[in-house]
C-alpha cells in the first residue's frame, strides 16, 4: 500500500534506542540490540499485515467461486437501501460501472453513489447510458421492490445550499417577524418548524427524517477509498447505518462484496423507543 505504520511499542522502542548515548562499549551493545529489536518488530507487524491480506484474499477468492457454503444464500431483502461512497481521486466510471453489475447481479435495487467532489454527479448520464436496466432515483420514489436498479448521485454540496435557505426561512419567519416584541431569550425551533421549512426549501425528504418519516436512510454503507471514514456523506442520512471499508476501489473483489453484504444481513438491529 505505500504506508508505513508504527505501533505504540515500536515507538517506545525507537524512543529508548534515541535517548542512550553511546557514551561506552556497554551504551553501543544495548543500542545495538535496541535496532535490531525495533527492526524485528517493525518487520513482524509487517509479516503480520501482509498473512491477513493474504488470507483475506484467498477467503474472497473462494467466496467468488461459491466454494464456501455460507455465503451462497444472502438475504438480499434485508438490504433496502445501500450507499456507495468513493474517494474522488479513485472514481473511474469502468470501476463502478462493474461494482453496479455485481450489484444488480446480487439483487440489490436501491443505490446511492456519494463521492465528495461530485465527480460521479457530472458522469451520471454516461453510467446511465452504460449501465443498462437502471433509473435515476428521484426524492419523492419510494423504495418498492421493482425490476430496475435505481441509483442516486450525491456530493458534498448536496443540501448545504438549501440547509442555508432553510434556516434563513427560520429566520425571517420567526426572529425578524418578532424583533419588535420583548426579548424571551433564546428561541428554540420544534422539529415541525424545521421540517415546514426544509419543505419550504425542497428537502422534503429531510423534513421527513426530522418529523419521523421514512426517508432514504441507506441500510448499508460500503466505503472505497484509504479513509475508514463516511468522507462527508450527510449524517442526518446514516444514523442507523453499518459502515464497512472496502479498501480502494481499484482493488475492489467480488467475494469482499459478498462477504460485507452478507455480514450486514446477519446483524442484529435494535431501535431505541
Amino acid at each position: 500500500m505505500g504506508y508505513v505504520v508504527y505501533t505504540s511499542l515500536e515507538l517506545g522502542v525507537w524512543g529508548r534506542f534515541k535517548a542512550i548515548r553511546p557514551n561506552s562499549v556497554g551504551s553501543m551493545i544495548v543500542n545495538i540490540l535496541l535496532r535490531l529489536t525495533w527492526h524485528l518488530l517493525h518487520v513482524t507487524i509487517h509479516l503480520c499485515y501482509f498473512a491477513i491480506n493474504i488470507a483475506n484474499a484467498l477467503e474472497s477468492h473462494l467466496i467468488s467461486k461459491g466454494l464456501l457454503r455460507r455465503y451462497k444464500s444472502l438475504h438480499i431483502s434485508k438490504l433496502q437501501y445501500l450507499a456507495i461512497v468513493i474517494e474522488s481521486e479513485d472514481c473511474r466510471t469502468s470501476n463502478v460501472i462493474e461494482l453496479l453489475q455485481w450489484l444488480a447481479d446480487l439483487g440489490v435495487k436501491h443505490v446511492c453513489l456519494y463521492d465528495k467532489e461530485g465527480i460521479l454527479k457530472k458522469s451520471k448520464d454516461f453510467i446511465l447510458e452504460k449501465f443498462d436496466g437502471a433509473t435515476l432515483f428521484q426524492e419523492n420514489d419510494v423504495l418498492l421492490d421493482q425490476p430496475l436498479m435505481t441509483l442516486e448521485f450525491a456530493s458534498f454540496s448536496d443540501g448545504k445550499e438549501a440547509v442555508a435557505k432553510a434556516a434563513n426561512v427560520l429566520f425571517m419567519k420567526y426572529l425578524k417577524s418578532g424583533s419588535t416584541s420583548s426579548y424571551q431569550g433564546e428561541q428554540i425551533f420544534t422539529e415541525s418548524q424545521m421540517g415546514e421549512a426544509l419543505k419550504t426549501v425542497g428537502l422534503c425528504y429531510l423534513s421527513d427524517l426530522l418529523v419521523g418519516g421514512n426517508g432514504p436512510e441507506p441500510d448499508l454503507l460500503l466505503v472505497y477509498g484509504p479513509a475508514r471514514c463516511h468522507l462527508g456523506f450527510p449524517a442526518w442520512r446514516i444514523r442507523y447505518t453499518e459502515i464497512q471499508h472496502m479498501g480502494p476501489l481499484k482493488s475492489m473483489k467480488y467475494g469482499s462484496l459478498i462477504k460485507a453484504i452478507y455480514k450486514f444481513t446477519m446483524v442484529q438491529q435494535n431501535y431505541g423507543k
